[in-house]
């Protein structure tokens, strides 16, 4: 498999657009920056579309696989409504940022989604052209985009080194030599320091407290927030 690579920037073309729609209606997958790190995209429906995210990965088949929405509207496809009232105020508060729902998930969400739990993550990037691009094409599976157990990605370079040729495309924030020394006021994005993964809130049970399931970037704001609610931020595992 060749991968291609292009400018996030370039979505916002309709031709491009276009590309990308067709890619999806294909079961292809594609990498993205986000507001973290780079992720690893497709369709959230498609059980062959979600297995090769697996593939690429070299991903465990029982660790689910969050999903990006462009919009909170975007969630009715994905969890029952009403929303917890807690999950609504953090979504109030953190989003968009780098804040990961567990929430329970509709029943026909695949299982390759959700592996096999009554559960589906969500997160509303901050990410200007990648919450425009899910605005537009829909909630996306979403992962980090590395192969399993390795350092996750913060550039094009670094998503070749490990996914070149296992991903259809990649969208990149910096193209392949705008990152070489001298062109850090063309690539801010590239030379900031390297984000965190989203820090994720159990929010599963709607009879039992809030769990902080990955510190993130916000563990402490979430901590003082829950507190405040009279939540639970009793620290769980991480999940990658």
């Amino acid at each position: 498999m060749t991968t291609t690579v292009l400018s996030i920037i370039a979505t916002e073309t309709l031709e491009v657009t276009a590309t990308l729609r067709a890619l999806l209606a294909a079961d292809g997958i594609f990498v993205a920056p986000t507001d973290t790190v780079y992720g690893l995209f497709s369709r959230y429906d498609s059980p062959a579309a979600l297995a090769r995210i697996y593939a690429a990965k070299d991903r465990p088949p029982q660790k689910a696989i969050p999903v990006l929405i462009g919009d909170p509207a975007q969630l009715d496809a994905l969890v029952p409504m009403p929303l917890h009232p807690l999950a609504s105020a953090l979504m109030a508060r953190f989003w968009p940022g780098p804040l990961t729902l567990v929430l329970p998930a509709l029943p026909h969400l695949p299982a390759e989604l959700t592996a096999g739990a009554p559960t589906v993550a969500v997160r509303l990037p901050a990410h200007a052209a990648l919450g425009a691009l899910l605005t537009a094409v829909g909630p996306l599976a979403a992962t980090s985009a590395n192969r399993s157990g390795q350092s996750e990605t913060h550039s094009v370079a670094q998503v070749l080194e490990q996914l070149d040729g296992r991903v259809d495309l990649i969208l990149g924030d910096v193209m392949p030599g705008d990152d070489a020394p001298g062109n850090e006021e063309a690539a801010p994005a590239r030379f900031a320091a390297p984000n965190l993964a989203s820090t994720i809130v159990d929010l599963s049970d709607p009879a039992a407290p809030a769990r902080i399931l990955r510190e993130g970037p916000l563990g402490a704001a979430i901590r003082e927030f829950l507190a405040a609610a009279d939540g639970s931020s009793t620290p769980h595992a991480d999940r990658d």
